[in-house]
């Protein structure tokens, strides 16, 4: 495990970058995980950022990742499956790797994951976002991996080979470089089923019985990544200072609700990350 850090910060998108740019301008240290390509990328003109105009969505996010980079600041391409409150700070699980943090900021955009009926409600038993976190919890067990991200394939080979019975449910063609001896069926998972832990689940017309549902997404909801964050109307509520309800947790950008621009992304990413450092820095002169 190695030291903590002070700011954590998910989503590598205009907000994102923005918070990292001005935690490390405030000399803090940091960390910054990204899962996804950003939609800005994929953005064909943008006019309406200042002194930016006519431009592309993928230039002007190259243009935004070549500063951090000129900073000395790298992104890492590793999902974060969720974040726990310890103490002082936070515990980040970043697939498996556990990060120490004084502070977090959620900049993950605006989310387009749609659990699931029984997901929540059986989130932490049996249903996870991790094969390599929980894997050995279901030794001698049977899974269901639902293929919804390009390691999915990867997760349900490391599940057959430690010795878990694996369904790999896919709407693609079964992978090539799936294990023979996981079961495939293709489809998509519409529900999951158990009253205090998973017991199966519902794809189409079929009940398939299971110990356990890996629902191996990009990304992870922001609800489902840490515990009690409240929302409203679906975006992560914030104050004037990007914090959230939680102590020590803010979020800006697209996940704080609209309008869902560049600029006010930009500038919650700067407020949060200011709001940060000078909370991390009022906790020294105690």
């Amino acid at each position: 495990m190695s030291d903590i850090i002070d700011v954590a910060i998910i989503g590598a998108g205009p907000a994102g970058l923005s918070a990292a740019v001005n935690t490390l301008a405030r000399g803090k240290t940091l960390r910054l995980f990204s899962s996804s390509e950003n939609y800005l990328a994929k953005a064909e003109r943008i006019d309406n950022h200042l002194g930016f105009y006519n431009i592309s969505g993928k230039e002007l996010m190259n243009r935004f990742v070549e500063h951090v980079n000129t900073m000395n600041v790298h992104i890492e391409n590793e999902k974060v499956v969720n974040i726990l409150p310890f103490y002082d700070h936070f515990m980040v699980n970043i697939n498996g790797e556990i990060v120490e943090a004084k502070k977090v900021i959620l900049a993950m955009g605006m989310s387009k994951v749609k659990e699931i009926p029984g997901e929540s409600k059986l989130l932490g038993n049996g249903v996870s976002y991790c094969a390599t976190c929980d894997g050995m919890l279901y030794r001698n067990k049977t899974a269901v991996v639902w293929d919804q991200s390009k390691d999915a394939t990867r997760e349900a080979n490391f599940l057959n080979e430690i010795g878990v019975k694996v369904i790999f449910v896919s709407k693609n063609e079964q992978p090539k470089e799936l294990n023979p001896n996981i079961e495939f069926i293709s489809g998509t998972i519409d529900e999951v089923n158990g009253n205090t832990k998973v017991e199966s689940v519902i794809i189409g017309d079929k009940i398939i019985k299971t110990d356990a549902v890996f629902m191996l997404r990009e990304i992870v909801a922001p609800t489902a990544l840490i515990d009690g964050l409240e929302l409203d109307g679906g975006f992560i509520a914030v104050n004037s200072s990007m914090e959230t309800n939680i102590e020590g947790v803010y979020a800006a950008g697209d996940c704080t609700g609209k309008p869902l621009q560049i600029s006010k992304a930009v500038s919650e990413g700067l407020i949060a990350a200011q709001d940060a450092a000078k909370k991390i820095d009022k906790i020294k002169l105690k």
